[in-house]
């Protein structure tokens, strides 16, 4: 497969008469916009807001981040979620960088939903805090689930990953600035010099736990609660094959961007052909039972073995149960002879002296940490909140609290909050932009 992603680099957002695109500004029309998110009569309220980083402004509840995208052919962005189901990760792509569509609720939040600092000392707990975002602020009448933990979101999620295509359609017919292409040859017919490299697999373990439908990752539209780790090609999931689900603790979750993007694809790409021979994504799931986890462990390590795999990179998507999952197909990796390592977080307590997963193995001797999801974060008041803060108050709400007898309420009446890090949205960052280290004491 080849895919040529065509990039286009936006510098500044602004409103304007017309949806365009000239000189690195990105000028939407928010009316035209706005009745286009309006066509889904699911949303009963909605308005568009432009942030850019260094303002003092906050979002919550966050719901997904999309990268702004189209295809020059014509074909929908998420093939068999929006768009028809085709084949993924060959063509042409454009796609407008340094700039993504954030989803934000209007009133009500769940577990699954984080903040996002535009300024201050939050900024650097998301990477949302860096770039120049377009964010549609709304509300459903899904009343069936505003007071629930968990939310499937659907009518919000789809109206960002919508809104991201119609936006980038301003750049649909226009030369890009650069180009990144990715392509990898069949797996058993590769360049002899290439082969004689360690061969490598990349594990992905989306969140996809819930048997009932609405709340998992997507891959072309399809639950994957439903599947069993099946070989993917890495061009799919920088092309759209991967929708966000809306089940996850906010701080681990990867959003749509973050499959857009998956800087661990892209690394395991440069290194191809230089130090590794990357064969392809082993795309997993995360289960509840044993027998679930067990069955899915044995599927990837016999994907791996017989495609020849000399080592592995397993990414979770979560943490407790999930660390059933990731601990147990790295063991089964391991017991086959894959060299494996672990990106994951930790959840060590707040005071960072509890167990960092659920189980452990002492196989498991190369982990990458994305940090402690249990830490606590104090964050000054903003001078604007998008959406609504008290969401972050609610019990229920990841990292964040109605009260608590030694800390007070998340939301203190200043407009100052406390939380744990498992409210910052996708603020682990374990698809690969995480800056986070581990110092020993």
């Amino acid at each position: 497969m080849r895919l040529e992603i065509g990039n286009f680099y936006v510098k500044d957002i602004v409103f304007g008469e017309e949806l365009a695109f000239s000189k690195g500004t990105l000028t939407v029309n928010k009316e035209e916009a706005l009745a286009f998110i309006r066509e889904d009569d699911r949303i009963t309220e909605a308005d568009l807001y432009i942030v850019k980083p260094g303002e003092m402004v906050r979002m919550c509840p966050v719901k997904e981040a999309i990268e702004p995208r189209v295809r020059p052919d014509n074909r929908g962005l998420f093939p068999g979620y929006e768009g028809e189901l085709v084949q993924a990760g060959e063509g042409t792509l454009h796609a407008m960088k340094n700039c993504s569509v954030l989803v934000v609720g209007k009133h009500w939040g769940g577990f699954q939903d984080g903040v996002i600092d535009m300024g201050g000392e939050g900024q650097k707990y998301t990477l949302f805090g860096e770039l120049n975002n377009i964010v549609l602020v709304a509300d459903t009448n899904e009343d069936f689930e505003k007071h629930e933990q968990q939310k499937k979101n659907d009518a919000l999620r789809r109206a960002g990953h919508k809104l991201a295509e119609y936006i980038a359609n301003c750049v649909k017919d226009l030369v890009p600035e650069d180009t990144e292409v990715f392509e990898l040859e069949s797996i058993i017919k590769r360049d002899p010099e290439v082969e004689k490299l360690p061969s490598v697999v990349y594990v992905m373990q989306p969140q996809t736990q819930l048997e009932q439908m609405g709340y998992n990752t997507l891959v072309y539209g399809w639950d994957m609660n439903h599947m069993v780790p099946t070989l993917m090609h890495p061009n799919e999931v920088l092309d759209g094959a991967l929708v966000s689900g809306s089940f996850m603790p906010v701080s681990s979750k990867w959003s749509t961007y973050d499959y857009q993007n998956c800087p661990n694809i892209k690394a395991l790409y440069n290194e191809h052909g230089k130090t590794i021979n990357f064969l392809g994504v082993i795309m997993s799931n995360l289960n509840v039972a044993l027998d679930q986890k067990e069955r899915a462990a044995i599927f990837v390590a016999q994907l791996a073995k017989s495609l020849g795999a000399d080592g592995a990179v397993v990414a979770e998507e979560g943490y407790g149960n999930p660390d059933a999952d990731f601990v147990g197909c790295y063991v089964a990796l391991e017991d086959v002879g894959v060299k494996t390592v672990g990106i994951t977080n930790e959840c060590t307590g707040r005071d960072g002296q509890s167990q960092p997963l659920v189980t452990l193995d002492e196989k498991c001797d190369a982990i990458v940490s994305c940090g402690n999801v249990s830490e606590l974060i104090e964050l000054p008041a903003m001078d604007v909140v998008l959406g609504e803060l008290e969401a972050l108050g609610r019990d229920g709400f990841a990292g964040g609290w109605a009260d608590d007898e030694l800390l007070g309420p998340s939301v203190r009446p200043d407009g100052s909050i406390i939380m744990e890090n498992n409210s910052m949205f996708c603020g682990d960052q374990v698809c690969g932009w995480s800056p986070k280290t581990m110092k020993e004491f």
